[in-house]
Order: structure tokens, then C-alpha cells, then sequence
């Protein structure tokens, strides 16, 4: 696939993390079910990760000796952008607040994405 195509598709999925996480709460249908705000935050960035591992294993391909680099990247990148997005929510949205335990989930998330990135190596290689 296409370099240019996975980040066209990593900044989509950003951008409707971004949109989803900042939007009036009350837009959003109340769902009675226990901790789905962390299941939510936790598979937002389970899949912007991925989607930036598939984006950086493409891009450092060749470049750089460290085939991990992409993974840890993905990471930082993801907890930084969980972070940022707490931090709007609490700081121009109305209807949202800031939550530590969103950022946990964000970064627990992301954590699990890299760990089957990486248990899903060479079916990832060949994408």
C-alpha cells in the first residue's frame, strides 16, 4: 500500500478522534454500560495507533537500522495527542472535562496496539 495513502488514513482516523473527543457531550446517546468511556478512549488509540505504526514502519522503511522505531514513535505519538486532547476538553469545550483516566486509557490503548503490531509483524511488513 501506498505510503501517501496510510497517511491520508492515519490523519483521517486522527481527525475523528479529535472530532468525536471534542464534540458536545450532549450529541453523543447515553449508553448505560459500565466504563464505556474507557472502552471508547482505549480503542480510539488502539486504532491511531496501528494506524501510525502502518504509516512510520512504511515511511522509516530502509531509512532507519532500528525496525522498532516506528512502534515507539506510534506511541509517543499517541499518548501526546491523548494528552492534548484532555487538555482541549478542558479547556474549550464546555460540555467535557479533563480526565486522568481517559489518558490512561488512551495510553493502555496504545500500549496493546504495539504489543499485536508486533505479534502481527510480518503480516504488517507486507502491507
Amino acid at each position: 500500500m501506498p505510503k501517501q495513502l496510510l497517511l491520508i488514513w492515519a490523519i483521517v482516523c486522527s481527525g475523528i478522534i479529535a472530532y468525536f473527543c471534542l464534540m458536545d457531550s450532549g450529541n453523543i446517546p447515553v449508553v448505560n454500560f459500565p466504563s464505556i468511556d474507557k472502552i471508547v478512549h482505549f480503542c480510539f488509540h488502539f486504532g491511531f495507533t496501528i494506524s501510525w505504526i502502518l504509516f512510520f514502519k512504511k515511511e522509516l522503511k530502509g531509512r532507519d537500522a532500528n525496525e522498532y522505531k516506528a512502534y515507539l514513535v506510534s506511541f509517543i505519538f499517541s499518548v501526546f495527542f491523548g494528552i492534548t486532547i484532555e487538555i482541549l476538553q478542558g479547556v474549550f469545550t464546555v460540555t467535557r472535562a479533563s480526565d486522568v483516566s481517559d489518558v490512561l486509557a488512551n495510553a493502555l490503548g496504545a500500549v496493546a496496539a504495539v504489543f499485536s503490531a508486533i505479534a502481527f509483524k510480518k503480516q504488517i511488513d507486507k502491507i
